[in-house]
C-alpha cells in the first residue's frame, strides 16, 4: 500500500511540475515572430493544436490521479487474515509428523544402502584375492536385510502420509454426502 502511495505522490509531483511549466510558458508572451512566408504558420498552428491536446491529456491524467487518490483513501483497512481453525491446525500437525517420520525412514534407508554397498565392495575385494571370508558374507546378508527392512519402513511411512492426507478429504466428502441426503 505504501508503494502505491509513494508512486502516486511521485506522479502528482511530476504532474504539478509539468502544469507549472506549462502555465509559465503560456503566461509568457512569446516574442512576435518575424513574418516569414515559408509555411511556418501552418507548422505553428499544428504545434499549437498538439500543445492543446497535450494540455487536455495532462488535465485528464491529473483528474484520474485525484480520483485514484480518493478511492485509495476511501478504501477501508484490510482486516488481518483469520486464524485457521483447530481442525486444520491438527491436520497440518499430523501431516508434518508424517513427513518427519517419512524423512527418518528415508535416512535409515540411505544408511542401510550405504552399508550394503560397502559390504559388497569388501566382498568383491576378498573374492578378487580368492579369499572367501564368511564374516563378509554374513555382513553382506545383514546389510541387505537391513536395507530391505528400511525400504519396507519407507513404504509404510509413505502409505501413512498418503492416508493422513486423504482422511480429511474423505471425511469432508462423506459429510457433504450425508448433508445432501
Amino acid at each position: 500500500m505504501s508503494q502505491i502511495d509513494e508512486l502516486q505522490s511521485r506522479m502528482t509531483r511530476a504532474l504539478d511540475r509539468i502544469s507549472k511549466g506549462v502555465e509559465t510558458l503560456s503566461a509568457m508572451e512569446p516574442p512576435a515572430p518575424e513574418p516569414v512566408d515559408d509555411g511556418s504558420a501552418e507548422e505553428i498552428a499544428r504545434l499549437s493544436a498538439a500543445l492543446e491536446d497535450e494540455q487536455m491529456a495532462n488535465a485528464q491524467l491529473e483528474a484520474r490521479v485525484k480520483s485514484l487518490h480518493d478511492q485509495i483513501e476511501a478504501q477501508p483497512e484490510t482486516p488481518e487474515a483469520p486464524e485457521p481453525d483447530a481442525a486444520l491446525q491438527e491436520q497440518i500437525a499430523a501431516q508434518r509428523e508424517g513427513m518427519q517420520a517419512l524423512d527418518g525412514e528415508l535416512q535409515r534407508l540411505r544408511q542401510a544402502n550405504d552399508a550394503l554397498l560397502k559390504s559388497c565392495t569388501e566382498m568383491r575385494e576378498a573374492l578378487a584375492e580368492n579369499l572367501g571370508e564368511p564374516h563378509l558374507i554374513n555382513e553382506a546378508m545383514l546389510a541387505e536385510l537391513e536395507a530391505l527392512r528400511a525400504a519396507r519402513a519407507v513404504e509404510v511411512a509413505e502409505a501413512r502420509a498418503v492416508l493422513g492426507a486423504l482422511e480429511p478429504v474423505l471425511a469432508q466428502a462423506a459429510g457433504e454426502e450425508e448433508a445432501a441426503q
